[in-house]
């Protein structure tokens, strides 16, 4: 039997196609055609709020659209994540998206006794596939990759989901037809192999 994978598609123009949802769908071909389960969520499709206090986070009701996420990532032994780099992070509806659902209660102990290991959601592992302009060794050395290290150590691990392995496609104004065919074939060996 195979493994339950939430892809969260992260990018936040969903008026149109762009590299990040080309790969996607070509990971969700990779993962079913191996015999895996998979899920979608498309984060500005759910036209969530921003939070604007601690006491929202932590006391407020999430918001028509987070429960359903959560079940999914209940669900899910792997998540998938892909999205542009903007303005050297994640976009804002991706980092919106995840302060609504990480909440404490679900992601997070409300009161654990050690606070560096409050994740609630361990036994999962995800990976990262980030697009941007830039080239990719340029982004990993020079910049040290801080979205990828933002989302694998303060987001992600901290709910505790583990192992977290990232794919950086770079260049991406420069890419060919063909370059995009090879991306995605590496995304749908991705998908079979549920990494």
């Amino acid at each position: 039997m195979g493994n339950r994978i939430l892809v969260v598609q992260g990018h936040p123009d969903c008026t149109r196609a762009h590299l990040c949802h080309a790969l996607a769908e070509a990971y969700a071909e990779g993962a079913r055609a191996a015999g895996h389960a998979v899920e979608f969520v498309e984060p500005a499709r759910l036209g969530l709020p921003l939070l604007a206090s601690q006491e929202e986070w932590q006391h407020g009701a999430p918001p028509a659209g987070v429960p359903a996420v959560q079940e999914a990532i209940t669900r899910a032994q792997h998540l998938v994540f892909f999205y542009p780099l903007w303005l050297g992070d994640m976009p804002a509806v991706l980092k919106g998206f995840l302060e609504q659902v990480a909440r404490p209660g679900f992601a997070l102990d409300p009161t654990p006794r050690n606070p560096l290991r409050a994740g609630l959601l361990a036994g999962r592992s995800a990976r990262l596939v980030v697009t941007m302009g830039m080239p990719a060794p340029f982004y990993r050395w020079f910049y040290g990759a801080h979205s990828v290290r933002l989302m694998r150590r303060n987001i992600l691990g901290f709910a505790g989901i583990g192992p977290v392995r990232s794919t950086i496609v770079g260049g991406v104004g420069t890419l060919d037809a063909a370059a995009v065919e090879r991306w995605r074939s590496r995304m749908r060996r991705l998908g079979a192999q549920a990494r």
